[in-house]
């Protein structure tokens, strides 16, 4: 009975360590330092103006993505790329990809321009178009969200979103300020249950917001 109750618990140790080891090996970020020089030289360029994020909001972006593993990402409001680039950047390491959304033929186009000199195409679906439509229409579902098209549209991007968010997933929002014209979006996030958020106001103002239950 004693050999028995060894050989039992060697197995189980066995299984545990092969477990763990598996649930490590999923979170093993991919390797890519000739994008990284790529990625970083074309960031230092300076290019970045027309309605994009500051530096620290995407690295703030980037290092969310890599900490919670995500990848599957949706971006609402585009812009010329700058908080795409960041996104992306992070997804290529783990293995994950963008859908990106914004109205404007001009910028659309010159992101694509960039997500291309950046050498992130791959990691990137850029899609010219109405989010206030696309947005419903998407099925997801998604693991992390970039809020920063229309202000006044928030409250229907994250309803809209919501249902196709999944638990564990972060959704955040940009240009957001305690005490600020956008008090009421950030009351109501604040208010749900079933979210956890934070307002990181180190750049232009990110509103973080983990989903812990449906």
């Amino acid at each position: 009975m004693k050999k028995t109750a060894k050989i039992s618990s060697f197995l189980l140790l066995l299984l545990a360590a092969i477990f763990i080891s598996a649930e490590s090996g999923a979170q093993t970020l991919i390797e890519n330092p000739e994008l990284d020089r790529q990625v970083e030289k074309f960031l230092a360029s300076g290019r970045w103006y027309d309605m994009n994020v500051p530096t620290s909001d995407g690295k703030l972006l980037y290092d969310l993505i890599i900490k919670g593993h995500y990848t599957r990402a949706l971006e609402i409001g585009t812009s010329t790329g700058h908080s795409g680039i960041y996104i992306a950047w992070a997804l290529s390491k783990t293995g994950g990809k963008l859908i990106t959304i914004d109205i404007d033929e001009r910028r659309h186009k010159e992101a694509v321009k960039n997500f291309k000199e950046a050498g992130l195409s791959d990691y990137i679906d850029a899609r010219l178009a109405d989010a206030h439509v696309l947005v419903r229409e998407l099925e997801g579902p998604f693991d992390f969200v970039f809020s920063d098209a229309d202000k006044n549209w928030y409250k229907n991007y994250f309803n809209d979103v919501h249902p196709k968010l999944v638990v564990g997933g972060c959704y955040t929002t940009h240009n957001i300020r305690a005490g600020s014209w956008n008090q009421s979006y950030l009351d109501y996030v604040r208010s749900l249950d079933n979210y956890e958020s934070s307002l990181n106001s180190a750049g232009g103002g990110v509103l973080i917001s983990y989903k812990r239950a449906e």
